[in-house]
């Protein structure tokens, strides 16, 4: 047989052709168990949630829950839940042998954006869609679009600034041309205007804070605007029946 070239082919094609359908046999013997043994069993949040319901998370599963622990989708699952308006960042991992773990990070609303749109910011300074499920005091902050981390950043410092004066900012405008607007937690409006390199605007705030005590007058009451643009002082805007502008000076 060594002499006949003819022979050893049509052995070695036959040899090919068993040791292939013996590879297939072995698939299919271990692969239907393998599909019928590994069934999702269940799908695990690893943390308790404020925001996020249990009946959202299982909507926006449901219909990727295919397949079995090998061959469900994870990424199709995590994409789903970064979906839901609360969920900030989700993961999703395979747990041995048939669990299936996720870890979901919420937004945490820091403020108000726009004009009550439906928009939050959370404390990263991205904006979201979503509602509050419960009545929170958060400040309304504003501004050109792609400004919102910028403006939650001034909120913080400005609040800090204000500490000693007893009273918060409940709303941060930034205007189209980059001037600043604070509204306080009574109604006092301050203008800040723009950034200046002479008198930065945290200068400006820090000199309100220090003329505050002094700012109410006996014959017209508290002012209901302070206008703090002026690099060495400001003006004073009383309510309309009470009389007009006053300006002070450093």
């Amino acid at each position: 047989m060594w002499h006949k070239p003819h022979l050893l082919t049509a052995v070695s094609d036959l040899l090919f052709l068993a040791g292939t359908a013996a590879l297939l046999v072995a698939a299919v013997v271990w692969g239907t168990p393998r599909l019928r043994l590994f069934p999702l069993a269940e799908v695990q949040v690893t943390q308790e949630l404020r925001e996020v319901r249990r009946s959202e998370i299982e909507q926006s599963l449901s219909d990727l829950l295919r397949g079995n622990f090998f061959t469900v989708d994870v990424d199709a699952l995590r994409r789903a839940l970064e979906q839901l308006s609360w969920v900030r960042r989700a993961e999703v991992w395979r747990r041995w042998p048939s669990h299936l773990e996720v870890r979901i990070e919420e937004h945490q609303a820091a403020a108000h954006w726009g004009d009550g749109d439906g928009q939050l910011v959370n404390t990263y300074g991205e904006l979201f869609p979503a509602s509050l499920s419960r009545e929170q005091p958060l400040p309304r902050l504003s501004g050109p679009t792609g400004s919102s981390a910028e403006v939650l950043r001034h909120y913080e410092e400005f609040a800090q600034i204000l500490k000693p004066s007893g009273r918060l900012p409940a709303q941060v405008v930034l205007s189209p041309r980059l001037a600043w607007l604070l509204k306080l937690e009574d109604g006092m409006l301050i203008e800040l205007g723009r950034e200046q390199a002479k008198a930065p605007i945290r200068m400006r705030l820090q000199r309100f804070v220090d003329y505050y005590p002094t700012l109410s007058d006996p014959r017209h009451g508290r002012p209901v605007a302070v206008d703090m643009r002026y690099p060495n002082g400001f003006a004073l805007r009383f309510p309309a029946s009470a009389g007009q502008e006053i300006k002070g000076k450093k």
